[in-house]
């Protein structure tokens, strides 16, 4: 495996509930590179909890000289985790405050846990009218995706999916491996990524969920899914 495109991983050191220090930034690109990964978008966390838009923009470049330094093959590009799927993100449609991937059209965007999403098909449409397409982080951790037939509605709507490979592998519970399991036969993911938080065991698990899902799907899906489709995503092109 090399040429691996991640478009969600919290890398980025001090920003969110994902890499603590530096140290744990090189490690996790360190464990990347070996796993056959060359691009990375970071995708640190727009909540107003965590760490600003300018304070992720000014640790994006530090940690690119970083890599640089330490001789780690990793390229990097602007991206965020939005918060959340719902009427509250759409005021932001627009603005600098919703964090594209790359320079758009696609913003990776995650769905509530817990509660329904009864007005998903209307806020796609709406995003859409914006001129951005909603690439839906890990849907198969997501309450509104456990009923059958809505992912593929929010697919025909013109939504993106995107499948934490590490659920293949039961890190999420078995719900959520279900629903991946089922996603992935019904060929509703355009992407799959790491959502990799910490580097804790990470070689193990993420070279493992990687064998997992290329068994699953065999090796043309898998390249798609983890190198053509997320490299399409960061240059704004459409998927075929």
């Amino acid at each position: 495996m090399h040429g691996l495109c991640d478009l969600h991983c919290h890398l980025l050191h001090g920003l969110d509930d994902g890499a603590r220090t530096l140290a744990e930034t090189l490690e996790m690109a360190r464990i990347l590179v070996a796993c056959g990964f060359t691009n990375v978008a970071p995708s640190p966390h727009n909540r107003p909890e965590y760490a600003p838009r300018e304070v992720a923009i000014r640790r994006l470049k530090e940690v690119e000289d970083e890599l640089r330094s330490a001789g780690i093959a990793l390229e990097l590009a602007p991206n965020s985790e939005n918060f959340f799927l719902d009427e509250r993100f759409l005021p932001s449609l627009g603005t600098e405050e919703a964090r594209l991937l790359g320079k758009g059209p696609y913003a990776l965007i995650e769905a509530p846990y817990t509660a329904p999403l009864t007005p998903l098909l209307e806020i796609i449409f709406r995003m859409k009218l914006k001129g951005v397409i909603p690439l839906i982080a890990h849907p198969e951790r997501c309450y509104e995706f456990e009923r059958k037939g809505r992912a593929a509605e929010a697919v025909q709507a013109g939504a993106c999916l995107q499948l934490d490979v590490g659920a293949l592998v039961g890190r999420y519970g078995p719900k959520a491996k279900k629903v991946a399991l089922a996603l992935l036969e019904e060929n509703l993911y355009s992407v799959a990524a790491t959502d990799l938080h910490s580097p804790r065991g990470a070689a193990e698990w993420l070279g493992t969920a990687l064998e997992e899902l290329n068994g699953r799907v065999g090796p043309r899906a898998f390249e798609a899914l983890m190198k053509h489709n997320p490299r399409r995503m960061l240059a704004g092109e459409t998927l075929v």
